[in-house]
């Protein structure tokens, strides 16, 4: 029995051992095969993804830039009126056109604010703090400061504006809480694209200027070109796209001055793509310089200038982006109805 016992053990335990090695293999190589109809769904899902999803440099970014926005005194009155104290009253007619945008712009000629002292001069603007309703309502993003009546209640109006676009996340450009705020770059970047944007004003004086720790606004006299010459190659170093914005000229006058011609061409040929301006509260010229657009003036937005047809219609520059450079640049006349409400149909002339 003895001797019988040993061989019959041993080939158990051989029984047993290559069962066990079968099992091993098996579950092995059904891991593997686990993790690589895993990995193949996976990698299914991700090319399904990329299709749906192009790369953020393939997709369009839109831009709508506006003229001269003022919401005081006329406008203020048919909002209270007419509109029932709805602050998106002046932009109901053209909201929905807004709001397709990516990036909607224009300069903001007035401090929002409640506070402050009143020291400009007989035409100075206050605009409501509720305006902001409005204003995020048909989807602005970006203003623009540097102009000739953001100081009309002084540096506390500008500072009130400065704190209510920030706490609804809208940039600020051409006036800061000090001297960098000022003058820096402001950078949006949207499907991958990096926009800047820079703002100066012709008007002013050397008591407008920022200090390192105090507000103020950039005003350039023809003098300092060089200076905003320096920032604007800078800013183009950091950007793919760069937007410069320039209060300037003449009231009511359809031509642009040499100082806009001047300073125009100069930002263009030191790397911005576009040059708008505004101030002039009429419609000037349209071009392309070399690689960039130039709008001298887009004129009034929304303004209650109800004395001329002029001053009654406004152009918009749409600016297409994709594979972050400039596809199309379009200018689209629209018109202020008597209510001072922007709108593009019925382009009648003022009775």
């Amino acid at each position: 029995m003895r001797n019988f016992s040993y061989p019959l053990l041993i080939i158990v335990l051989i029984v047993l051992i290559g069962a066990n090695i079968f099992l091993s293999y098996n579950l092995f190589f059904s891991s593997l095969k686990s993790v690589s109809s895993k990995n193949e769904t996976e990698a299914q899902k991700e090319v399904s993804q990329e299709r749906e999803n192009p790369l953020p440099e393939n997709k369009k970014v839109k831009m709508i830039l506006v003229g001269d926005i003022m919401l005081d005194r006329g406008v203020e009155y048919m909002i209270k009126t007419e509109g029932k104290r709805d602050y998106k009253f002046p932009f109901l007619k053209i909201a929905p056109y807004l709001q397709k945008a990516d990036i909607v712009f224009g300069n903001l000629e007035g401090p929002i604010t409640s506070d402050g002292q009143k020291i400009g001069s007989k035409y100075s603007f206050q605009d409501n703090p509720k305006c902001i309703e409005g204003l995020k309502y048909a989807n602005f993003n970006v203003f623009s400061l540097a102009n000739n009546h953001i100081l009309d209640y002084g540096q506390q109006g500008l500072i009130d504006t400065i704190n209510i676009l920030k706490n609804n996340e809208i940039l600020y450009i051409g006036a800061g809480l000090n001297l960098k705020d000022t003058f820096s770059l402001k950078v949006k970047e949207i499907n991958g694209v990096k926009i800047g944007f820079l703002a100066f004003t012709e008007f002013g004086s050397q008591y407008w200027w920022p200090k390192e720790n105090s507000p103020g606004v950039a005003y350039l006299p023809e003098k300092n070109f060089r200076y905003a010459k320096e920032e604007i190659e800078k800013a183009k170093k950091s950007v793919d796209i760069l937007m410069v914005s320039l209060h300037a000229g003449e009231e009511y006058k359809k031509e642009p001055t040499d100082f806009q011609r001047k300073f125009a061409k100069m930002a263009i040929e030191a790397g911005a793509d576009i040059v708008v301006g505004h101030h002039s509260h009429v419609i000037q010229p349209i071009e392309q310089y070399k690689n960039g657009w130039i709008a001298y003036s887009l004129g009034n937005f929304i303004f209650d200038q109800y004395f001329s047809n002029e001053t009654m219609k406004g152009e918009i520059l749409e600016v297409d982006i994709k594979n972050k450079k400039i596809e199309k640049v379009e200018g689209k006349e629209f018109r202020l109805n008597k209510f001072y409400q922007p709108y593009f149909e019925g382009l009648t002339l003022i009775k």
